[in-house]
């Protein structure tokens, strides 16, 4: 029988920590494994094991190379395995800016699923800390929560990733005010998550998630986008259309755009790359733009059956005579939003009939960059 395994993460430590302490007291013989990523940098991590009452064991762990994957699989995965037999239920307390979806993809592994089942991901927040941090512009290492040498994120988007992935969401402290803003917040950017208290966890020792399922729900192609939504001065709007995109002017446009909301994703297209679906990530004033892969309009019959049945259905949802796939699909939440204006302003980016886009292409440097590498 496998043990289960649970990934408690979040960048607000202390709720973290008060979430770990609830399973630990509602699962008597479970353990929580800890890696204190503060001197990662220098290739030195610190490992604690606890249970309920006390600490079980630390040791310093030296590693090749600083950085949270080789201390997932240099490390972490040979202790779960190791304390698995012993254990009603592993707890991986994950450092502040860990990610959880590398770690719940390197537990999900052949050598492992014998001995450990991953059955929930869990992500703490602070309730009178996220709706601020969501919107935060500083670099993880600007506020000493760095995961690795050389890391370069940034606090909001750590958080959006960890809560965006998670199977359920935690809100710890704050007061009534903090933690009724926090459920509006998090109605927007994670509208389909079960949100709990700490006191009131879900039962979390059920059966194995499967992570290809959870990747598919953020994934650019397959993601799950909010819907068009109004909480009181919060707005979620979805921007939706068949025409192409001429380069230059969501060029131009890009920063009036992120700057507009807190937070925005989702897929769209150029018409100077009609092949490529393209990724757009945004969050508190920092956007991405990065090439996802072909759409599958562009690919031949023939290798549609080597994608996912996830990605065959939501491009069967999306399917125009036309265009195929292909589609502008972004989404935007933002206090107080002036959704006529923005609407506008990317209407104004589509390729009129009859335009050519030309030769210029200023993405040209961020996206041919990254699909060399």
């Amino acid at each position: 029988m496998s043990t289960p395994v649970v990934l408690a993460a979040g960048l607000h430590g202390a709720a973290r920590t008060a979430a770990v302490d609830e399973l630990l007291a509602r699962h008597p013989g479970s353990v929580a494994i800890h890696h204190d990523l503060g001197e990662v940098t220098r290739g030195r991590v610190r490992r604690s094991v606890r249970d309920t009452g006390r600490v079980l064991e630390t040791a310093d762990v030296r590693l090749a190379h600083g950085c949270v994957t080789c201390t997932v699989r240099e490390d972490l995965l040979p202790q779960l395995v190791r304390l698995a037999s012993g254990a009603t239920l592993l707890i991986v307390d994950l450092w502040d800016a860990v990610e959880p979806r590398s770690v719940a993809e390197a537990i999900d592994c052949d050598e492992a699923r014998d001995l450990l089942r991953l059955t929930a991901v869990l992500t703490a927040l602070d309730a009178e800390s996220l709706p601020d941090d969501i919107t935060r512009g500083e670099r993880l290492h600007e506020v000493g929560k760095i995961a690795a040498k050389g890391d370069q994120r940034f606090v909001a988007e750590v958080l959006a990733r960890q809560l965006e992935y998670a199977t359920g969401l935690m809100l710890h402290g704050g007061d009534e005010d903090d933690h009724e803003l926090s459920l509006r917040v998090l109605a927007h950017l994670a509208p389909v998550t079960p949100i709990h208290t700490v006191h009131d966890l879900p039962p979390i020792t059920g059966p194995a998630l499967c992570t290809t399922e959870l990747a598919e729900r953020v994934d650019p192609s397959t993601a799950r986008l909010p819907a068009d939504a109004r909480t009181e001065e919060i707005v979620t709007t979805v921007w939706r259309s068949r025409r192409p995109l001429h380069p230059g002017r969501l060029f131009e446009a890009v920063d009036e755009l992120v700057m507009e909301s807190v937070r925005s994703r989702g897929r769209f297209w150029l018409a100077t790359r009609p092949s490529r679906l393209l990724d757009w990530d945004a969050v508190a004033g920092i956007v991405s733009v990065e090439d996802a892969g072909p759409w599958l309009a562009a690919l031949p019959e023939a290798a549609w059956d080597l994608v996912s049945p996830a990605r065959r259905a939501a491009a069967a949802l999306d399917w125009d005579p036309e265009h195929g796939d292909r589609v502008q699909h972004l989404v935007f939440t933002g206090p107080d939003l002036d959704v006529e204006r923005l609407h506008g302003l990317l209407d104004s980016c589509l390729l009129a009939e009859g335009e050519h886009p030309g030769h210029d292409d200023p993405f040209a440097p961020i996206l041919d960059i990254k699909e060399i590498a």
